[in-house]
C-alpha cells in the first residue's frame, strides 16, 4: 500500500504529496484548492453504470470500492450542502469529515490535559505558569488532518477508475439519477443497480432563534473561535461526547436534558457516565426543553427553557449553544418519490430487507437505513458485503447483532449486546444473572484519581452454561478492551469461559476475566485490592 506523507503550509491550502509504490515512485505537486487540480473522474459523456452509489460516507465507498474488485462500472456521487451556519467539507461522509474521527482527535486532546496534571505526581517537572489550551492550534491539526484524508480519498478513487461526481443528486425515475454539480452542469445517470447511501444531518429544534444562533455537530470542529461558556442541548451520545471534550479543554460546559442521559443505552452505565461528567465540572438540566435562543447587542446568546418537572421558565447567557437532538435522513432531498422507494413516515429512512428496498435493484447502507446501528464500522461492512452479493455471487449477509461501540465522554463507556433493560425484557430478570464489579485502575493510584466510577457489567443467561448476553465498561481505553470481548461474543462466549480466562496483569481489560459477584448475591462489588 503506498505510502502517503502530506505537508501543510500555513493559511493556504498548499500541498505536496509523495506516493511511494514497489512499482514506481511517483512525485505530484498540487496547488491552491483540492476541487480543481485533481483528475475530474467523471466521464464527459453522460453514460449507464452497472454500481451508482449516492453519499460518499463510509457505507457508499466501500461499496463502490468493493464493486469494482468484481468488474462492476461504478459511479459515486457525493455533495455537501452547507449548513445553516455555512459549514461544507470534502468527500468521506459524516465520520471523517464531521463525526468519528474530529471527535476522537479533539477527545484525546482533553485527555492531554488530564495527563498533564497526571504527569506531575509522577515526577514531571512542568513550567510553574498554568498550562492553557489554544483552541485554534488544535482546531487547524484537525482540519488539516481532514483535508488529507479527503484528498487520499480521491486519489483511492480515481485509482480505482470510479467515477465521481461532486454534485448532488436526484432520481428521475428507478433506474435513472440526474446529478446537479456545484457549476450548474447537468450529468443523467442510468443504472443496472443504486445504492442510497447519504446518511443524515443534524436536526434543529423547532424555536425561535435556533436556526439563526445555534450550531450542531456538522459545525464544532472547524468554529474559528474558542466555543467559550456552551451549553449542549441533547444528551445522546454526541451531545456528552462534545461536552465532555468541551469540559476537558477548559470551556464551561452545560448539558440540557430532555429526559435521560444515552436513551437507548444500559441506563445503569449511562448514569455512571453522567455522575463521573458531573464531577470533572459539567452541569447538567435535567427535564428541560429549550423555548428560543436571542442574540444580545454583545455577541452572547441567552437561552430561555422550561422544566417539565415545574413548568418553571429559566434563563442563561452562553457564548455557544449546540444543538444535539437527533439526525434526520437525507432522502427527501433525493426526490426519492420519484424512485418508488419505501421510506418510514417518521424517520425519513429507507426500509430494507438486507439493505434491498421495495426496489429491486435499489439498496441502502448505513445510517439511512431504518432500525439499524448508526455506526461507521455497521456502514462499511453492510457496503462491502451487500457489493460481493450483487457482484460475485455471494449470500453472505450484515450481522446487526452484537456489534460493539463505545460513547468517547471523559471516562469512556464500551458496550457489546444487550443493555440490561433489553434483556429483562426479552427473557425476564428471574431467568438472568447480572456480574457487575468495580475496579482500580492502577494507573490512577499515584494521582489519586477518581476511581468510584470505574465499572464494568456483564448480562448473561442464568441457566448453565449461562451465555453471555451484554457486555458493559466504563473506565480508561474502553473502546479497547470492548474490541476483543465483542470477537468472544461473536463466539458465543459462556461466563465459564470469561471466568477462566487468564488475565494479562495490571491491565483494565483483565477485570472482566476476574468478574465474579452477581446482583442477586447482594455481595459487595468494591475491590479489596489491586488484585482481588
Amino acid at each position: 500500500m503506498a505510502v502517503v506523507k502530506w505537508c501543510f503550509r500555513a493559511l493556504n491550502v498548499r500541498r505536496t504529496l509523495v506516493s511511494t509504490s514497489s512499482r514506481t515512485n511517483k512525485y505530484i505537486c498540487l496547488s491552491s484548492g483540492i476541487n480543481n487540480r485533481l483528475v475530474r473522474h467523471f466521464s464527459s459523456s453522460d453514460g449507464h453504470y452497472d454500481l451508482v452509489v449516492i453519499g460518499g460516507g463510509s457505507g457508499g465507498l466501500a461499496c463502490a470500492k468493493e464493486a469494482v474488485q468484481h468488474g462492476a462500472k461504478v459511479a459515486v456521487l457525493d455533495y455537501v450542502t452547507p449548513s445553516p451556519r455555512g459549514t461544507v467539507w470534502g468527500l468521506g461522509g459524516t465520520c471523517v469529515n464531521v463525526g468519528c474521527i474530529p471527535k476522537k482527535l479533539m477527545h484525546y486532546a482533553a485527555l492531554l490535559g488530564e495527563a498533564i496534571e497526571d504527569a506531575k505526581a509522577y515526577g514531571w517537572m512542568l513550567p510553574g505558569t498554568p498550562i492553557k489550551h489554544d483552541w485554534q492550534v488544535l482546531r487547524g491539526a484537525v482540519q488539516d488532518h481532514i483535508k488529507s484524508v479527503n484528498w487520499v480519498t480521491r486519489v483511492q478513487l480515481r485509482d480505482n477508475k470510479i467515477d465521481y461526481y461532486n454534485g448532488h443528486g436526484k432520481f428521475v425515475d428507478p433506474s435513472t439519477v440526474k446529478v446537479i454539480l456545484k457549476n450548474g452542469k447537468e450529468h443523467t445517470l442510468t443504472a443496472s443497480h443504486i445504492v442510497i447511501a447519504v446518511g443524515g444531518r443534524p436536526k434543529y429544534p423547532d424555536i425561535p432563534g435556533a436556526l439563526e444562533y445555534g450550531i450542531t455537530s456538522d459545525d464544532i470542529f472547524s468554529l474559528e473561535k474558542p466555543p467559550g461558556k456552551t451549553l449542549v442541548v441533547g444528551a445522546g451520545y454526541i451531545g456528552l461526547e462534545c461536552a465532555g471534550f468541551l469540559n476537558g479543554l477548559g470551556y464551561d460546559a452545560t448539558v440540557m436534558v430532555r429526559s435521560v442521559p444515552l436513551r437507548g443505552f444500559d441506563q445503569q452505565m449511562a448514569g455512571i457516565v453522567a455522575d463521573e461528567m458531573a464531577s470533572k465540572g459539567v452541569k447538567f438540566l435535567m427535564k428541560c426543553v429549550p423555548l428560543s435562543v436571542e442574540k444580545n447587542d454583545d455577541g452572547k446568546l441567552v437561552v430561555s427553557w422550561t422544566s417539565t418537572e415545574d413548568q418553571n421558565t429559566h434563563s442563561d447567557t452562553f457564548d455557544t449553544v449546540l444543538f444535539a437532538v437527533g439526525r434526520r435522513a437525507l432522502t427527501k432531498e433525493l426526490c426519492i418519490d420519484s424512485a418508488g422507494v419505501n421510506i418510514a413516515p417518521e424517520s425519513c429512512k429507507v426500509i430494507a430487507v438486507n439493505e434491498q428496498s421495495n426496489v429491486k435493484h435499489i439498496y441502502a447502507v448505513g445510517d439511512v437505513l431504518q432500525d439499524k446501528p448508526e455506526l461507521t464500522p455497521v456502514a462499511i461492512q453492510a457496503g462491502k458485503l451487500l457489493a460481493q452479493r450483487i457482484f460475485n455471487k455471494s449470500s453472505e449477509q450484515m450481522d446487526y447483532e452484537n456489534v460493539a461501540t463505545t460513547v468517547f465522554t471523559p471516562l469512556e463507556y464500551g458496550t457489546v449486546g444487550m443493555s440490561e433493560e433489553r434483556a429483562i425484557n426479552k427473557f425476564g430478570e428471574e431467568n438472568l444473572e447480572i456480574f457487575h464489579a468495580y475496579y482500580k485502575p492502577t494507573e490512577f493510584f499515584i494521582p489519586e484519581r477518581n476511581i468510584k466510577n470505574c465499572y464494568a457489567k456483564v448480562v448473561a443467561l442464568r441457566a448453565d452454561p449461562q451465555k453471555v448476553l451484554g457486555m458493559h465498561f466504563i473506565g480508561p481505553q474502553a473502546g479497547e478492551v470492548i474490541q476483543g470481548f465483542a470477537s468472544a461474543m461473536k463466539c458465543g462466549l459462556t461466563m465459564k469461559e470469561l471466568q477462566s480466562t487468564v488475565g494479562i496483569h495490571p491491565t483494565i481489560a483483565e477485570e472482566f476475566t476476574r468478574i465474579f459477584v452477581t446482583k442477586r448475591s447482594g455481595v459487595d462489588p468494591h475491590p479489596q485490592s489491586c488484585c482481588s
